[in-house]
């Protein structure tokens, strides 16, 4: 089974060898490579890789990669959570993330510039982070969202 990591990586690899149009071209890409993916969830990939459409030399709409700042935002968000994510707990619309301790703030500023969609805001403490789950995630999807990037 390929990791959402993995798949995501294909997805920017294809985007810059070949010119697809299509949320459908991307999953019929991926497959051609070896990955299973339906169109939900390349949708999914497509936002959170921050996938824009450019015109190609032939006037077409094609998938193009975000700007090198989204890229090494992502990155940053990643190197955060791999140093400074702890345990984690839902509760109600919250996901709270313990961090050792003084580093709340520099997670939380890792997590509000990241952008992520799945998130409204955060307040940090000295080793605690309250992370606003956006209207239609769960804490739980963000939890899992977080740790995918791990």
């Amino acid at each position: 089974m390929t990791t959402k990591f993995e798949r995501q990586g294909a997805i920017l690899r294809l985007v810059q060898e070949q010119p697809l149009h299509t949320q459908a071209e991307v999953a019929d890409a991926l497959r051609a490579n070896g990955i299973d993916a339906v169109q939900a969830t390349v949708s999914r990939d497509i936002a959170q890789l921050g996938l824009t459409k450019v015109r190609n030399g032939d006037g077409k709409l094609v998938y193009a990669l975000p700007g090198a700042a989204d890229l090494r935002r992502l990155d940053e968000l990643s190197s955060a959570l791999r140093r400074w994510m702890g345990e984690t707990a839902g509760s109600g619309s919250l996901l709270v993330i313990q961090t050792p301790r003084g580093f709340a703030a520099a997670l939380a500023d890792a997590l509000d510039a990241a952008s992520l969609p799945e998130i409204a805001g955060t307040i940090a403490g000295d080793n605690t982070v309250f992370v606003a789950c956006a209207d239609s995630t769960t804490p739980a999807e963000l939890d899992a969202e977080l740790r995918s990037h791990l």
